[in-house]
């Protein structure tokens, strides 16, 4: 998917170009940001709807290509049943709203868990934004080790019997998505927590205590001016990178 030359400066004066096409969120802190205020943990989870909101919008505005939000983990269901439900209802709810018009949403992970009722609602909502100019992947029911093991049962299916690479990549979830150049973690911890673990071979990363219901267009850009100040050489040089961008 190509997509036009993007001139918007932020207001930290970084200008986004291609370098900065996709960047991935994993929206940690929900739980603490509720408690701090002495509020039920579905209320964290609520505002973080929001601000997942707030944030996606952001993105698109300064036209960030691809966006990947990291929604609900393979693990998530070790928790209560009463916050999986309203976790289960912010989304049920987001899945009625309009959607902007540039942005293609899709689900990634495994969607077959869900009860028909969500998985149509999921299926309508990806064939209704199909095809538009941005994308935002939302990482349902997603873990990295099993979408690795997803793709490595359809490679066997398809009598693969040597496999490279790109055979792993283009069965990704995100197989024709490109690998995130910046991963943001919100809520003050330092790992991955099994988000896109393949995909992330060379992204940059960038973590921050701020907790997701916290977090605002302001902290998006410090994390893109830290991306900025980076030299990715991507296992070269950095004269190479510049000859082979």
């Amino acid at each position: 998917m190509e997509f036009e030359k993007n001139d918007i400066t932020l207001k930290n004066g970084i200008q986004i170009d291609e370098r900065l096409k996709h960047i991935a969120f994993i929206m940690d802190g929900n739980g603490r940001w509720a408690k701090r205020k002495g509020l039920p943990r579905e209320l964290g989870h609520r505002q973080g709807a929001a601000a997942f909101s707030n944030i996606a919008k952001y993105c698109e505005k300064i036209g960030i290509k691809y966006v990947t939000v990291y929604a609900f983990s393979t693990e998530n269901w070790k928790r209560p049943k009463k916050e999986i439900d309203a976790i289960l209802k912010l989304l049920d709810n987001y899945l009625d709203q309009r959607y902007n018009d540039r942005v293609s949403v899709r689900f990634i992970g495994d969607v077959s868990v869900f009860d028909d009722r969500l998985k149509n609602k999921i299926s309508a909502v990806e064939k209704e934004t199909s095809g538009r100019e941005l994308v935002l992947n939302i990482a349902l029911n997603y873990g990295s080790r099993a979408e690795l093991v997803n793709v490595c049962n359809r490679l066997l299916k398809e009598g693969k019997n040597e496999i490279c690479e790109s055979d792993i990549s283009s069965r990704l979830y995100t197989g024709d998505c490109p690998d995130p150049d910046l991963i943001v973690r919100t809520g003050g911890d330092i790992r991955l927590s099994n988000f896109m673990l393949w995909q992330a071979a060379y992204s940059e990363l960038y973590f921050t205590d701020t907790l997701w219901p916290d977090m605002t267009s302001e902290e998006v850009d410090k994390a893109i001016a830290d991306f900025y100040s980076r030299k990715r050489r991507f296992g070269g040089l950095d004269k190479q990178v510049s000859e082979n961008p």
